[in-house]
């Protein structure tokens, strides 16, 4: 699978060079993001959506210990669920796949879970278990600078995980606590000096997740 994340501009631009559309690429940009919009305010408004290509609809999670009970945070939680739809599913068939593999020299963050909302690469619950996959990530090594970090991406603050919240630390998987953070949106970085064989690096190595994960 491609590693880049493509923005809806790069995506009407893409349309619009192959040929594919009878409209400019800011045209379609900025009606794709009326509908977006609209879209989002129909969820929030209780609304499911099917596009043909995604379904899309709100969950409330938590328990309810009476039918009179109301919403209250933290205990009860909304989040929104996305899955494939049949016209995205009927081009399963014409992918090509070539399996290249991860480069020996290199770690990678493949998938983020978080465990209390059950989201793929998306939310983060501060105080609450994470569970990162991937490839060569085990923090390990002497240098300071090794660790797992969350970086805010609108102030680059770099808040690190301490050593006593990471539950599993594996090659494949680490299990981490999430610190507590503010409501924002933020990337994930590990930072390590582990390889395959017995022989650590000399200097640390950082694998950056290349999706955005969002603390509500």
């Amino acid at each position: 699978m491609s590693e880049r994340s493509l923005s809806v501009k790069q995506i009407c631009e893409a349309a619009v060079n192959r040929g594919g559309a009878d409209v400019t690429a800011a045209a379609m940009e900025h009606a794709t993001e009326l509908f977006l919009k609209e879209m989002a305010y129909q969820l929030c408004d209780g609304y499911s959506i099917n596009t043909g290509y995604f379904t899309a609809g709100t969950q409330i999670r938590g328990v309810f210990d009476s039918p009179t009970e109301t919403f209250s945070n933290p205990k009860h939680s909304i989040l929104f669920q996305f899955n494939q739809g049949e016209k995205l599913r009927a081009e399963i068939p014409n992918i090509e796949i070539s399996i290249l593999g991860v480069a020996d020299a290199t770690s990678a963050i493949l998938q983020v879970k978080d465990v209390k909302s059950g989201t793929i690469n998306d939310l983060l619950t501060p105080g609450r278990n994470l569970k990162i996959s991937g490839s060569k990530i085990k923090v390990a090594g002497e240098d300071k600078a090794n660790g797992i970090y969350f970086v805010n991406t609108d102030t680059d603050d770099r808040t690190q995980v301490e050593l006593s919240d990471v539950v599993n630390n594996n090659p494949s998987e680490l299990i981490i606590i999430v610190p507590i953070l503010s409501a924002g949106t933020y990337r994930l970085e590990v930072v390590t000096q582990f390889t395959s064989n017995s022989i650590l690096l000399k200097e640390p190595r950082t694998a950056a997740f290349d999706k955005i994960l969002t603390v509500a």
